[in-house]
């Protein structure tokens, strides 16, 4: 079967932050994941948008709380697109989120065998990212062999780098250590972090947001080129003059390459990460 941006939908949920794609393309669908302040249960980016939760965060005198989609949730987002054939539900890798889980559930509750669930081992805006590049397959038309081709590559291929203002969030969340983040806000360390196989795993440590922006900059020189192939995505917590700083630097570094998304973290996401968070995301297609 040749799949193309007619008869296939794609299905991201909210941590991949790109809460506009129904808006840019008709065969997407975006599932809200939850955030809780106390009693009150939010949907990510429907109930509750980035600016009123960082606002929120700071007079919160508990650290919200967040939780996956149901598989009612997914089940109702894909009863919705019964005019597609096929449907690739992209998600959160499974060792951060039980969101994958979820969706995998809903499929077989819709059980006509039209929905494929793929465990893309990253979030934010990579996320984001691989499902653009699905959409241009999509577009000019592909297969399921194409698609899993993708998949695979762009695990292998893909850049992921986010440094946090504070170690304080991904402490409490169960992320890193109590003592790690002790030390990281007495020394002003900003750890340089990715994700490697679905998990959040240090790259190096620095000396604060200066040095740390240096780091960044060398390893996009050392692993792109310069080509509009070059696909690149930025997203902040709460921190734009950060991610203005990063436009700067791809724009300075590898003019020729394409920003494709450039967003604020939403709520749940920025539960664990925090304010002042900025990512840095890059794939050459």
């Amino acid at each position: 079967m040749i799949l193309t941006a007619e008869n296939t939908a794609i299905v991201l949920d909210s941590t991949a932050d790109f809460p506009d794609a129904p808006e840019r393309f008709p065969n997407f669908r975006v599932v809200p994941l939850y955030v809780r302040f106390g009693d009150e249960s939010f949907r990510d980016y429907v109930d509750i948008e980035p600016a009123q939760f960082y606002e929120r965060l700071q007079s919160a005198a508990e650290l919200p709380t967040t939780s996956q989609p149901t598989p009612g949730d997914f089940l109702a987002a894909y009863e919705s697109l019964g005019g597609y054939e096929r449907i690739l539900s992209l998600q959160i890798s499974s060792t951060l989120s039980g969101t994958y889980g979820s969706a995998v559930t809903a499929g077989e509750m819709l059980g006509d065998g039209r929905v494929r669930v793929v465990d893309t081992r990253t979030v934010s805006a990579s996320l984001a990212l691989l499902a653009l590049a699905v959409q241009r397959r999509l577009e000019q038309g592909t297969t399921d062999e194409e698609i899993d081709a993708l998949v695979e590559r762009y695990g292998r291929e893909h850049y992921l780098l986010f440094t946090v203002n504070t170690l304080e969030y991904l402490q409490k969340g169960g992320r890193i250590g109590r003592a790690a983040a002790l030390a990281g806000a007495m020394l002003n360390i900003k750890p340089i972090l990715t994700i490697r196989d679905g998990e959040v795993v240090p790259l190096k440590k620095v000396r604060g947001a200066a040095k740390a922006f240096e780091e960044f900059k060398q390893l996009f020189e050392e692993t792109s080129t310069d080509s509009p192939r070059l696909k690149v995505g930025i997203a902040h917590a709460a921190a734009p003059e950060r991610m203005a700083a990063l436009h700067e630097l791809v724009r300075d570094v590898r003019p020729q390459a394409e920003i494709e998304i450039e967003t604020q973290l939403g709520a749940v996401i920025g539960t664990h990460a925090g304010p002042g968070t900025v990512g840095f995301f890059w794939f050459e297609d």
